[in-house]
């Protein structure tokens, strides 16, 4: 498929970027060079994953341009080691980018190592807490924004059978997993929730659209007909098959698949989407250094502040709103517990 052959290219990019990276030789504020700008660190898939790497590039980009910032950006590849990790931060951080941010949980073992490396470099994670005095852990909430798309799921079901599919079968997907089980069924207990996953631990499951497709065609096959995916790049193949019959819906993830450009051909069966705004916790993250200011510590973004939503383009969900809200409102309050464990 052509994002895969997309993923390859990456790769090519990311290699050449760490050639000049390390050519820049050392120039980092810990050795008194001059901040470069942000270093951005992806996971796999990258930029152009329509998904959580994409809003974490919105908010780089928002940032870098509202503050005349430079920016360097690397892309983790498939099967890589964790020094591979530690070398990319190192070249980031050792080439006087600051901040130096690290998208997905993968990073932490690294940026542990890094941050102690470079102590006036500002590093920051998504996905995982890291404590240390210079890194900003973010973390977000998606158990609640998914369990507003289960319950979106409930109410638009037509076969009464919904669907979940998760790239990888970790704890960090396990958060998606159980809020979308927990509203389905607290909103329509009758209705039969399947859950699956593409890999049990390779992070490839981020990154292969095809097995994604796979498994979305063995869901509708069943009679399934609302299908949330949480696996990055691997939700196009989901997306792509779902609106390939009729009558079905795709829930998208991370970003508002409904509006990325490359999924237009698809989103008139792209109902909703758990949206994780990274986007805003990188673009506060980055202006809070330009202001001399780091944020540091662990952050979370919820329902409450803003963190996590449930997207309204396309106008899907517009009949039960209602419901929706009600939902979102018990959250915040604390009158509905959201798990985070399935």
């Amino acid at each position: 498929m052509r994002r895969v052959s997309k993923i390859a290219a990456a790769g090519v990019v990311s290699a050449a970027l760490a050639l000049t990276a390390t050519a820049c030789g050392s120039s980092s504020t810990d050795s008194g060079g001059k901040d470069k700008g942000v270093g951005m660190a992806y996971d796999v898939g990258g930029r152009g994953d329509h998904s959580f790497n994409d809003s974490a590039a919105r908010g780089m980009d928002k940032a870098t341009k509202e503050f005349k910032l430079g920016e360097k950006e690397q892309t983790a590849s498939q099967d890589e080691t964790e020094s591979d990790r530690e070398e990319r931060l190192d070249q980031l951080a050792g080439a006087g980018y600051n901040p130096v941010i690290a998208v997905g949980y993968t990073y932490g073992d690294a940026v542990t190592a890094i941050a102690k490396k470079y102590p006036k470099t500002t590093f920051a994670i998504v996905d995982s807490v890291v404590d240390a005095k210079n890194v900003d852990s973010m973390t977000f909430s998606t158990e609640q924004s998914s369990y507003l798309a289960g319950v979106a799921a409930a109410l638009k079901t037509k076969t009464g059978k919904v669907g979940f599919i998760g790239g990888v079968h970790n704890t960090l997907i396990g958060t998606f997993q159980a809020g979308f089980d927990q509203g389905v069924k607290a909103t329509k207990p009758s209705v039969q929730v399947t859950d699956q996953y593409l890999y049990e631990t390779d992070s490839k499951g981020f990154a292969d659209p095809a097995a994604a497709s796979g498994k979305a065609k063995g869901m509708l096959d069943k009679g399934i007909d609302v299908i949330y995916t949480a696996a990055g790049l691997s939700g196009d193949g989901s997306i792509q098959t779902i609106a390939g019959k009729p009558g079905t819906w795709a829930i998208g993830v991370d970003s508002d698949q409904y509006q990325d450009p490359a999924l237009t051909k698809y989103n008139k069966q792209i109902l909703t989407s758990a949206v994780k705004n990274v986007d805003v916790a990188v673009y506060d993250l980055i202006k809070s250094v330009h202001d001399g200011t780091p944020k540091t510590g662990t952050n979370t973004y919820n329902l409450a502040n803003g963190g996590v939503s449930l997207a309204t383009s396309g106008g899907f969900i517009g009949d039960i709103q209602s419901q929706l809200d009600a939902a979102k409102q018990k959250i915040v309050s604390g009158a509905i517990k959201v798990k985070s464990t399935p």
